[in-house]
């Protein structure tokens, strides 16, 4: 194990992109078949810094700085996959990826299937999500459906050090391809981290906020945006229930049901278009399962159905807490 690991106190505050790091660490050092893959991960520690040191340290063998060809990155990982390495490969920006959906959708999340279970597909592809960073276009999509939609793969969306820290361990252990969804603009969030605690498995929702009146549904950089809304929904007596998601395929929806069977009331919030975008099935999940709970409607807030817009009018196009909080107010209405 690193110095870095050995010498760190068991709790840690620590951001998400710091977390991300140390999990990727621990993760190399754990298996030596862990390989990083990516444009300009090696030397520059990627854009965002996320894998900062990790080629200094584990050298170029395993951290490869690939071309520009992010179809050719994951091609790459699907036949080291094959040959028993644990291959993950980060995608710069969100809207680069799709270069490579071919890839992604036809071979890293068949071949398990189709080779009836004797060829795993331990890959892991990590997307920096969403936009908030003033950035140009292709920077700030959130294409969480379109793998959502896809058999075969798994998609998580972390949205706080924790997750970020343990989550990135567990994909990278995990058996099946996850789509790992990391919120761009909460890169520099901080929390504490017990690098010594019982993880919680990593296909689970969790309750972030309890509350009576109206269950808000969130993952990724939503949560922060939900349990803001709460806080001020607080300030004029009503009571938000928060749930991070935490990871779109599977869908936990156990404690949503539970939850909503509580408070009659269901606001689903992502950035992605509202139409069929993951709202649209968790809104249907939640009424076909406690339909005769509800008080209103669940309701969706999300991106609006047009391409992402220029950055300076992209805090007009993100969900915000006054669009959460009409949609709460709606809900109240019925």
């Amino acid at each position: 194990m690193s110095t870095e690991l050995l010498d760190a106190p068991a709790t840690q505050t620590m951001t998400i992109g710091k977390a991300l790091n140390l999990g990727l660490r621990r993760a190399m050092e754990d298996d030596p078949k862990v390989v990083l893959m990516g444009e300009d991960i090696g030397k520059l520690g990627g854009v965002f810094r996320i894998t900062d040191g990790l080629q200094k340290d584990f050298g170029e063998d395993r951290v490869v700085d690939t071309p520009l060809a992010e179809a050719g990155i994951v091609g790459t990982a699907v036949g080291l996959a094959m040959r028993g390495y644990r291959p993950v490969c980060e995608i710069q920006f969100d809207g680069f990826v799709f270069p490579a959906y071919n890839q992604i959708v036809t071979q890293v999340a068949k071949i398990h299937a189709r080779s009836r279970g004797t060829v795993p597909m331990p890959i892991v592809i990590r997307i920096p999500m969403g936009g908030g960073i003033g950035a140009v276009e292709h920077h700030s999509e959130s294409p969480e459906a379109y793998f959502a939609h896809t058999p075969g793969l798994k998609v998580v969306a972390v949205s706080n050090p924790v997750d970020a820290y343990w989550g990135i361990q567990q994909a990278i252990a995990a058996p099946d391809p996850v789509v790992f969804l990391e919120p761009k603009r909460r890169y520099w969030e901080k929390a504490e981290v017990d690098t010594s605690a019982t993880p919680e498995p990593l296909f689970r929702s969790r309750v972030v906020r309890g509350g009576d009146d109206v269950t808000v549904l969130a993952y990724g950089p939503m949560v922060k945006t939900a349990l803001q809304a709460a806080e001020a929904a607080a300030e004029e007596g009503r009571s938000l229930e928060v749930i991070d998601l935490r990871t779109i395929s599977p869908l936990d929806l156990d404690p949503v049901h539970e939850s909503v069977r509580r408070t009659g009331r269901c606001v689903v919030v992502h950035e992605a278009a509202t139409t069929l975008g993951p709202g649209a099935e968790i809104a249907a999940r939640v009424t076909e399962t406690c339909f005769h709970s509800l008080e209103a409607p669940v309701l969706r807030v999300g991106g609006y159905d047009t391409p992402y817009p220029p950055s300076k009018l992209e805090e007009e196009y993100l969900p915000d807490l006054d669009r959460v909080l009409d949609a709460v107010d709606r809900a109240m209405g019925f």
